[in-house]
Order: structure tokens, then sequence, then C-alpha cells
């Protein structure tokens, strides 16, 4: 099997994280899942470690509604920063909101590789890590 991802779940519903942690582990699709209430935290992580590629993540799933700091405010911070990043980090949005608003705003950036409807299945996750590995 190919090697195994790092991903980042960037959320602050708990019973959501949980649940695609467990999907990502049964499936065996990750070796570290990194999880985060809210964009200010998992930006600084990121920004953290941003000279360490080993301890940052493959892929991000970043909600787009959260208290502290929301998805798009966690981009515009993001992007200030992808240049000290030795590493390319796909960041899906994922949001349980079906507004076209939000979907034509997420194509503004082209650090969003997609944008996901909640709640995102085993299926979904798993054709996004092969696209990444292929």
């Amino acid at each position: 099997m190919s090697q195994k991802q790092s991903i980042c779940i960037v959320d602050d519903d708990e019973i959501y994280k949980f649940f695609v942690k467990k999907i990502l582990e049964i499936k065996g699709l990750a070796d570290n899942v990194l999880t985060f209430p809210d964009g200010e935290e998992a930006y600084n992580y990121i920004k953290e470690n941003r000279g360490n590629p080993n301890l940052l993540p493959d892929i991000i799933f970043l909600d787009i509604n959260m208290p502290v700091m929301d998805g798009f405010l966690f981009i515009e911070e993001y992007t200030k920063i992808k240049h000290e990043i030795n590493k390319e980090i796909a960041i899906y949005m994922v949001t349980s909101s079906i507004d076209p608003i939000d979907l034509e705003r997420s194509k503004k950036y082209t650090e969003i590789k997609g944008f996901i409807t909640k709640p995102i299945s085993a299926e979904v996750l798993e054709k996004i890590i092969k696209k990444l590995r292929s």
C-alpha cells in the first residue's frame, strides 16, 4: 500500500471530528490525525511548525463556520505564510451549508483544492487521499 497521509481536521464539532477520525483509522488512510477546534489553533500550529514539514499535515479538512477564526479567515492568514512552508498542503473546505456564496468564495483561493458538504463519507475521504497519492 502507498504511504499513509497526515490529516488535519479543523472543526468545532467534536462528534464530526470523532466520526472522520474513526473512518480514517478504520480504512487505514492516515498515519497521523491532528484535530483542532478552530482555525486559530490550527493556524498557530502550522505557523509554529512551518519549518518542519514532517510535523505538517498533507491534507486539511477545514470547516467554514467556527468560532474564534472561521475557515475563510484561516485561509487568508495561511496564504500570508504559505511561501515559508516547504510542503504542499491540500486544503478542502467542509461545510454543512449549501450556500453558493461560500462555494464561489472558496474558488478565489488556489490553496483550496475542493469544497465538501457534510457529512463527509468514507468514499469521499478515500477518493481525496487516493488523488493526493497519485
